[in-house]
């Protein structure tokens, strides 16, 4: 140590600093990153939309198989059915046009907020060159 003109005692007191400034660096990390959570978790809470279907009610299904018809603009939304009874810890009963009575997750239906139903009409079936 000595050849090298070094200092033993300033050595180990600068290696304490800098340990003690990597902890504060740390330190400052880990409350930015529960900052940046809190401020995300409150942002998502605030855009949740807490829905409560009643019995009766018109709603659309969220089917996320249905890979019938490729397609990137096919909504894979379909309905509407009727729910028939909402269970406490997020299952929904609905019952289709055909009387099927099926279990799903609340999450995977929305509300149908439109009129009543009409037949579908296909796009493809009209000529639209003719007029």
């Amino acid at each position: 140590m000595r050849e090298l003109k070094m200092d033993a005692t300033a050595a180990r007191y600068h290696r304490c600093l800098e340990l003690n400034e990597m902890e504060e660096f740390r330190n400052e990390a880990y409350e930015n990153a529960k900052i940046y959570k809190e401020h995300t978790k409150a942002w998502h809470d605030k855009n949740l939309i807490c829905t409560e279907f009643q019995p009766g009610q018109q709603v659309l299904f969220f089917n996320s198989r249905l890979k019938l018809f490729p397609g990137k603009l096919k909504s894979r939304w379909s309905g509407p059915f009727a729910m028939v009874k909402a269970f406490p810890y997020g299952a929904v009963e609905l019952k289709g046009r055909d009387r099927e009575i099926f279990k799903v997750n609340r999450q995977r239906v929305k509300p149908y907020l439109g009129g009543p139903i009409d037949t579908v009409k296909n796009i493809t079936s009209y000529n639209l060159c003719e007029e």
